[in-house]
């Protein structure tokens, strides 16, 4: 009776582990990275398996539908660095293909980050841009002029850039092309 206890409550310990392990950290086993950006298209759509369901779920975060747009997040600049906020980025690209996209900064908790400015994110209808519709954004503690997305005093950071009623479909084969912004560290204090 003993060796079958003990094998029964191994066998929950390592189920409940194993779960643990599958609904923590970042969502998915198949992500889309384009650059520093990484997307987790299955999580928007019916096809979502249980272990991706419970991750949303204990993050409390609803992901994007896959007929409402496109989400991606950034924990490093273009050279693979991590991100952190005791350096200055810019974030640049041209305009990306939604009628609407967001920008935003979080805690590694997803939470938003809390900052003087009182605002963790940026939208596209409000952004300063050159002729061609080309964009320059300044993550930095410090105000700038211009597109400014405070960062605050939390070290660590997560950009999320969300568009909106997308032009292509959240696919694989979709991302083809897709040109998203680039993130480039200036200097860190």
């Amino acid at each position: 009776m003993r060796p079958l206890l003990a094998v029964t409550l191994a066998a929950l310990g390592l189920g409940l582990a194993a779960t643990a392990v599958s609904t923590s950290g970042d969502p998915g086993f198949a992500p889309v990275r384009l650059g520093p950006w990484t997307s987790w298209p299955q999580l928007g759509g019916a096809e979502i398996d249980p272990y991706e369901r419970a991750s949303v779920a204990m993050d409390g975060v609803a992901p994007i539908g896959l007929n409402e747009g496109l989400s991606f997040l950034a924990r490093a600049d273009d050279l693979g660095a991590p991100l952190d906020s005791r350096c200055d980025y810019q974030i640049a690209g041209s305009d990306l293909p939604a009628r609407l996209w967001t920008l935003a900064a979080y805690s590694e908790g997803g939470r938003p980050l809390d900052n003087p400015a009182g605002r963790s994110g940026l939208t596209s209808a409000g952004l300063l841009r050159a002729e061609g519709g080309d964009f320059v954004i300044d993550a930095a503690r410090e105000a700038r002029p211009g597109n400014w997305l405070p960062l605050g005093s939390a070290r660590s950071f997560v950009l999320a850039l969300r568009l909106y009623q997308a032009s292509t479909s959240a696919l694989s084969s979709a991302y083809d092309g897709l040109s998203l912004p680039k993130i480039t560290r200036g200097s860190c204090s």
